[in-house]
């Protein structure tokens, strides 16, 4: 098949079980395949390029500069993202080849779903809830934001976006616990972001944080419907949320603590 005019890039880290079947999903769509690998010890990097891949290497900086550094990688116009646990069918495969079949989009940006495949299901449940972010676009019109923990494309104000038909099956979970060490690490970045950005939360946001984002995930995002395992990883969705802001209240304590000066009592003399 011809290749569009299109670079797609993929971040990663230790994904040899799972970019794999993310590449061959795409790979014949584009002839700049870009893989941006922060250190895997694997294999990862190995695979990518027996794939195809163009293989580069840079240290974490996070999620935003990690996407822009791939970015400046590419040497198409146009981009497509898709994280390293995320496969694109061949429904949407087909539907991004006839949207430049005429030549390229006259819109410059396109949210794409997305919606998780948990560990014993082979695709999204029908009523499974999907994200829409823009992940299909021009990159002299949007960049990822340079945030280490927001993971998202910035357009200027009043930039017309599409949206294709189509899910991108997300691979998220390995296994409960792997999701659990995921989300705790990134818990760390996200009270990092807090304090660089000078952002306080309420202290009472530590009481309320778990129970309300259980009920976000659980309800508000469909978990419910995928049975018990939904109701173990609304769980671990709402954990992480909860050690975010416990972290968060953890630092601004000890900070506080270490600031305020300690008042030096001196003993009184002794009497002879």
């Amino acid at each position: 098949m011809t290749a569009l005019p299109l670079s797609v890039f993929i971040i990663a880290r230790n994904e040899v079980d799972r970019i794999g079947a993310t590449i061959r999903a795409v790979r014949d769509l584009t002839d700049d395949l870009v893989v941006v690998d922060s250190g895997s010890t694997d294999g990862t990097q190995d695979l990518a390029r027996s794939l195809g891949a163009r293989v580069i290497h840079n240290e974490w900086p996070g999620y935003g500069p990690q996407k822009r550094f791939a970015e400046e990688a590419c040497r198409h116009v146009w981009l497509l993202n898709l994280d390293a646990d995320e496969v694109v069918p061949p429904d949407l495969a087909a539907r991004i080849r006839a949207l430049f079949a005429e030549g390229e989009p006259s819109i410059p940006a396109w949210r794409l779903a997305i919606a998780e495949i948990f560990p014993g299901e082979t695709r999204p449940h029908p009523w499974a809830y999907a994200l829409t972010p823009v992940r299909l676009y021009r990159k002299d019109v949007g960049r990822y934001s340079p945030s280490p923990v927001h993971d998202r494309v910035e357009l200027p104000a009043g930039t017309p976006t599409g949206r294709l038909k189509g899910v991108i099956h997300h691979f998220s979970v390995r296994s409960l616990g792997d999701q659990l060490d995921k989300l705790n690490r990134y818990s760390d970045q996200q009270a990092d972001d807090l304090s660089a950005r000078g952002v306080e939360i309420p202290a009472w946001r530590v009481f309320v944080e778990l129970p309300g984002n259980f009920l976000k995930a659980y309800i508000g995002r469909r978990h419910f419907v995928r049975g018990v395992y939904g109701f173990l990883t609304a769980m671990n969705y709402a954990i992480s949320r909860h050690l975010r802001v416990a972290k968060h209240y953890e630092r601004r304590r000890l900070t506080t603590a270490v600031a305020e000066p300690t008042t030096r009592v001196d003993p009184p003399h002794a009497k002879f």
